[in-house]
């Protein structure tokens, strides 16, 4: 019973800037890793950025240099600030959190929403 809510999404012009967040909230024991999934039309969905709870980092290869990802774990918030944004980076991005749930201490991995980022040339 974990709720994400992403924000920051929009529509900007190729060379842009978007800063993407995603609040984790609800019966939360603790939180392992926070990523950041995309999905254009016709493609299939392809993590962007990952982050473990230990600072670990792993980028998709055509953002590197880019995007950076980072967390605020008082917040169990996870953010994605994408600069010099290109067309193809057009998709909707979803918000990936995994960790343990409170009392049953059971796994869990919950999805945001998603929200939609347009870049225009």
């Amino acid at each position: 019973q974990v709720r994400l809510v992403e924000s920051g999404g929009g529509l900007v012009q190729a060379g842009g800037h978007l800063r993407l967040s995603c609040s984790a909230s609800g019966s939360i024991y603790s939180i392992d890793a926070m990523g950041w999934y995309r999905q254009a039309p016709g493609r299939q969905r392809e993590l962007v950025a990952v982050i473990s709870s230990g600072g670990s980092i792993t980028y998709l290869d055509s953002v590197k240099g880019r995007f950076t990802i980072s967390r605020d774990n008082a917040k169990n918030t996870v953010y994605l600030q994408m600069n010099n944004l290109k067309p193809e980076d057009t998709a909707v991005y979803y918000c990936n959190v995994e960790g343990i749930l409170t009392t049953t201490l059971v796994d869990f991995d919950s999805w945001g929403q998603g929200t939609q980022v347009t870049v225009s040339s």
